[in-house]
């Protein structure tokens, strides 16, 4: 990726968490984390990966409400960052984090079974 779509993905990420967080009104968007956003190196696709609180009922709550304010949204983002053309905006869930807690959880559990051959307190 291009200096220049990174550039243009990090304000993006700056300006996506303020207009999600104070300037969408839509009840079913949730507690939203823009978490990171990858822009192409032609600028005009960016993925935005966002985490949500709460369940599954829940994000697939906020995801729709995105959708329907993907229009408004990318507007808010043209306006604010000059660009010739915004990028078209695609929300996907940042399973990352789902994934590291999935990984430590593991780890925890292998961590406090008993008898465990790595335990030196004899």
């Amino acid at each position: 990726m291009s200096h220049r779509a990174n550039r243009v993905g990090e304000q993006m990420k700056k300006e996506l968490g303020d207009i999600i967080g104070r300037k969408i009104k839509d009840p079913r968007i949730g507690f939203v984390t823009v978490t990171d956003v990858q822009v192409t190196g032609d600028l005009q696709q960016a993925k935005v990966y966002i985490t949500v609180l709460g369940g599954e009922a829940q994000r697939e709550d906020t995801l729709k409400g995105l959708a329907k304010a993907k229009g408004f949204i990318r507007s808010e983002v043209g306006q604010r960052i000059r660009l010739r053309k915004t990028p078209e905006i695609i929300f996907e869930f940042d399973e990352s984090i789902d994934y590291g807690n999935h990984i430590e959880s593991l780890l925890k559990s292998v961590q406090d079974e008993p008898g465990d051959s790595t335990n030196t307190d004899k």
